[in-house]
């Protein structure tokens, strides 16, 4: 969508191989040049090497968005020693972020967060955030997307309280048939892959609308948080989506925020 409208991308993946072909596909879809970084979100030297290569490439960002991510994996852990989903769904991006964000504010561009309707069932369990002892594939996934929104929330709300050019929205795709899905495991797995996939799940195309709307679209506000309106939100017409009660909790934000700091190693410029 946004190479179509001669947007310039610049993709950064875990996969050389799927990268190129999707950069190969893309450059045959519109004007726009397409680019490629190898990164892996879940190792936090790979995230910082990447930034410097993007920061080598170009001044300025119109639009970050923070899309990768896992879900409802096995138990597993990060290069770094992070529970696996919160690591790579979370603090990757947060910290990716960071880095990133001078020149978001270069362009007055836009910090898209990606999160899930999962997000409602999530909690943030800030004194064991690994979920040493606790872990279920879904209790890690519906927690790093609350830790998603409650980040974006968090930042946008730092950045007009700082006068930045810049702004933070969030959104998610609803439910889309992707790979995505392809590594979860046990019960909830096999209703996903087998049940959800086939007769609820709209195409990737549809999940992309969220993403490209609060990426470039003039109708989105700062702060805005967009989805899909029908089946729970699952699917459907794309417009305000609704936040669980959790993620507005601004004294659990703020203490996600510094512990994220702590676990990353890495400070966030005044905000």
């Amino acid at each position: 969508m946004l190479t179509a409208k001669g947007a310039n991308i610049v993709m950064v993946c875990r996969s050389a191989e799927r990268s190129e072909s999707a950069r190969s596909a893309l450059t045959q879809n519109g004007a726009g040049s397409v680019d490629v970084i190898e990164m892996d979100l879940s190792d936090l030297s790979s995230v910082r090497s990447a930034a410097d290569t993007l920061r080598s490439r170009i001044s300025k960002i119109d639009g970050l968005v923070n899309n990768a991510g896992i879900m409802n994996t096995p138990e597993g852990k990060t290069k770094d020693g992070f529970e696996l989903q919160l690591g790579t769904n979370h603090l990757g991006p947060f910290l990716w972020t960071g880095l990133l964000i001078d020149l978001v504010e270069a362009a007055g561009g836009r910090v898209v967060v990606v999160t899930s309707a999962y997000h409602k069932n999530g909690q943030i369990n800030i004194k064991n955030l690994m979920l040493t002892s606790e872990y279920t594939p879904s209790t890690a996934y519906d927690q790093s997307k609350l830790a998603n929104l409650m980040f974006a929330i968090d930042l946008d709300r730092r950045l007009k309280a700082a006068g930045s050019p810049a702004s933070c929205m969030v959104c998610h795709p609803g439910f889309a048939s992707t790979s995505l899905q392809d590594a979860s495991t046990g019960l909830s797995g096999f209703f996903i892959k087998q049940i959800l996939n086939r007769f609820v799940a709209q195409p990737a195309e549809a999940g992309a609308v969220p993403m490209v709307l609060a990426a470039a679209a003039a109708e989105a506000q700062p702060g805005g948080f967009y989805g899909p309106q029908k089946g729970g939100e699952l699917r459907g017409p794309v417009s305000d989506a609704t936040a669980g009660e959790q993620a507005l909790d601004e004294v659990m934000q703020a203490r996600l925020w510094a512990e994220s700091e702590r676990l990353v190693e890495f400070e966030w410029k005044p905000l």
